[in-house]
């Protein structure tokens, strides 16, 4: 068993890499921060891959994913229509008990599709502010991604707009 303070740092980092492998549109480093069967001692070979229980995913306005196959399918979706991403993450707090640990975080997100002309490099780029909380799991090969669930946040309009109860 690691310290404290040093649980916290390595799912800092975990956390950090997956969102830079995101940026970079680097599908096999995305791949590779989830876990799969084989981090959770389940023989591959014999592994149902309909099992829902292994990993689960929540895009803003999307249902929930399931099954390790399905959340990947959705990153490299997101990737292949997304020509720019970055993501800053502000409001991080990371909670770490025995092999798990959870990250909470706002995505301040701002994206740009594909140029609206020829000879444009990048279509307008777009703001969006999205509440995460990712959970992972402590595996022989590092902390790895168990569920990642993310919320648009509503933003305000006037005063005069009713609060939610």
């Amino acid at each position: 068993m690691t310290a404290p303070h040093t649980d916290v740092e390595q799912v800092e980092a975990a956390n950090t890499a997956f969102y830079e492998a995101l940026e970079r549109g680097d599908f096999e480093e995305v791949a590779s921060a989830w876990l799969t069967p084989a981090d959770l001692g389940v023989d591959e070979e014999y592994h149902d891959p309909a099992d829902a229980g292994v990993v689960s995913c929540v895009h803003p306005g999307w249902p929930v994913l399931t099954g390790r196959g399905e959340v990947l399918r959705s990153y490299a979706l997101i990737m292949a229509n997304t020509d720019y991403i970055q993501f800053f993450l502000t409001d991080v707090h990371v909670s770490v008990t025995g092999d798990t640990a959870v990250v909470t975080c706002t995505e301040n997100i701002l994206s740009g599709g594909p140029a609206p002309e020829e000879g444009e490099e990048l279509g307008p780029l777009v703001g969006q502010l999205v509440v995460a909380t990712n959970v992972y799991r402590r595996t022989p090969s590092g902390w790895k991604l168990w569920s990642h669930h993310a919320s648009p946040v509503l933003a305000e309009e006037d005063d005069d707009t009713p609060t939610p109860p």
